[in-house]
C-alpha cells in the first residue's frame, strides 16, 4: 500500500504537551513540512521562546537553543552572525515576542537580520494562566482584564505585521491563520516563503499565525475556531504586509 501521509522527518515522534484543541501542534507540523521540502534540516538551528511553546526544542529534530523570555531574536542574531550559512528560526508566542521581547523583535528587523520568526498570536498569555497580552482585543476578558480590555487604561492591541512592515530592514511579513484547511495550506506556503527569504539572503522575515487558546478563552476547540474568525480576523486581517 502506498503511503500518502506521514510524520515529517524533522518532527519528533513524541507526544506534545499542548492542551486539547490548541493549534500549536498544527503550526509545528507546518514548520516541519516546510523544512523537509526545502531540505534544510542539516543546517537548521531553532530558538525556543518562553511560554506555551517553551518545549518546542523537544519537537524538532534539529539543533535548538533555549532563549530567555523575549530574547529569542537576539539569540538568533548571535547564532546567525557566527554561523551565517545556517538557517536560523525562532518560534514565539505573543506574550514572548510582543511584550517582553518587543525591542529584540523591532531592532532585529531594523538591522535586517537574516533570520526567520514564527510568531503565534492567540491574543492571550497561555502558559501563565490567561492574563491580558499585548495582542488581547478590546473588550476581551482575561484574568487581568476581567471587565474586558479598555483602551483608556490598557491601551490598544499591537498589530505586529503592520508595525514591522514600516521598517526598512524587513524583507517579508505575512499574517496567516490555521482555522480551516484553506488557511492551513496558506500558512504552510507562507512559512516556506519566509525560510526561502532567509535562504536567498534577503533579510528579516516573520510569519504571524492567528491561533486558538481554548483553555484560557473558556471555549471548546470548535467554538475557539469560530471566535478566532469572528473576533481576531477583523482586527488582524490576513495577508502579506511586506515582501521585497
Amino acid at each position: 500500500m502506498k503511503k500518502v501521509f506521514q510524520r515529517p522527518e524533522v518532527l519528533s515522534d513524541v507526544v506534545m504537551h499542548y492542551c486539547p484543541g490548541c493549534t500549536h501542534g498544527i503550526i509545528h507540523r507546518l514548520v516541519a513540512e516546510a523544512i523537509d521540502e526545502l531540505n534544510i534540516q542539516d543546517r537548521l538551528v531553532g530558538v525556543a521562546s518562553v511560554g506555551c511553546s517553551v518545549f518546542s526544542y523537544n519537537y524538532f529534530e534539529c539543533d535548538m537553543q533555549q532563549a530567555a523570555h523575549g530574547r529569542a531574536p537576539a539569540v538568533a542574531t548571535g547564532i546567525k552572525r557566527v554561523h551565517p550559512n545556517n538557517i536560523v528560526f525562532t518560534y514565539q508566542g505573543d506574550g514572548d515576542l510582543a511584550a517582553i521581547g518587543t525591542a529584540e523583535m523591532v531592532h532585529a528587523a531594523a538591522r535586517g537580520e537574516n533570520i526567520t520568526i514564527i510568531f503565534v498570536n492567540n491574543a492571550i498569555y497561555g502558559m501563565t494562566g490567561g492574563q491580558m497580552a499585548p495582542t488581547t482585543l478590546l473588550g476581551q476578558v482575561t484574568q487581568t482584564s476581567p471587565y474586558g480590555r479598555n483602551a483608556e487604561t490598557q491601551g490598544y492591541p499591537i498589530k505586529v505585521c503592520e508595525m514591522l512592515a514600516t521598517i526598512e530592514g524587513t524583507a517579508y511579513v505575512e499574517r496567516v491563520s490555521v482555522d480551516n484547511v484553506k488557511n492551513i495550506m496558506a500558512t504552510k506556503k507562507a512559512i516556506k516563503k519566509a525560510f526561502q527569504t532567509q535562504i536567498d539572503g534577503k533579510g528579516f522575515s516573520l510569519v504571524e499565525v492567528l491561533s486558538t487558546c481554548p483553555t484560557n478563552w473558556g471555549l471548546s476547540p470548535v467554538e475557539s475556531l469560530g471566535w478566532l474568525r469572528e473576533n481576531m480576523m477583523p482586527y488582524y486581517p490576513l495577508g502579506i504586509y511586506k515582501e521585497k
